[in-house]
């Protein structure tokens, strides 16, 4: 999962260099905490947000095949 996100979101960014992914398991399921660059935080997130709801409804479909919940993440 890490890998995937990570690579989804080194591909969104100006800086791929300082896409930092960190992937853990929290009480209701996989917690995926995603940083990067300040600049690039308004392209991940995208307007009104369309852009990290995308993310998160792929990674959610990707995790419910597996049988797992997954909940991502923005760090600043």
């Amino acid at each position: 999962m890490k890998e995937f996100i990570e690579y989804l979101v080194k591909n969104l960014v100006e800086d791929p260099q300082s896409v930092i992914v960190n992937c853990y398991e929290g009480e209701s399921g996989i917690v995926v905490e995603i940083r990067v660059n300040q600049a690039d935080i308004g392209k991940v997130v995208g307007r009104k947000g369309m852009t990290i709801k995308a993310l998160r409804t792929i990674a959610s479909m990707v995790c419910a095949r597996l049988g797992l919940k997954v909940r991502l993440e923005l760090m600043e």
